[in-house]
């Protein structure tokens, strides 16, 4: 038996509550929500890991710092 990961069963659980949540009302745009809730941590904490050092920070990520700074950008992260 396969054992599941813990941050993929938190994803799976709050997206049964997000389904309950909407009760009759159709989804709409569902991956890119999910997406936008999960990488805005992601990125917070990859900076904070990297004590604000973007190169390091996208290093982490496996990201260019150009396409990090995008990120932050479009999550209205201060760069």
């Amino acid at each position: 038996m396969s054992k599941t990961n813990p941050l993929e069963q938190s994803v799976r659980d709050q997206l049964e509550r997000y389904f309950t949540d909407l009760g009759d009302s159709e989804p709409r745009d569902m991956l890119a929500m999910v997406i936008s809730c999960v990488e805005r941590p992601v990125l917070q904490v990859a900076l904070e890991q990297s004590k604000g050092n973007q190169s390091k920070a996208a290093e982490m990520l496996g990201i260019t710092r150009s396409t990090l700074r995008k990120k932050l950008l479009a999550h209205n992260l201060q760069p």
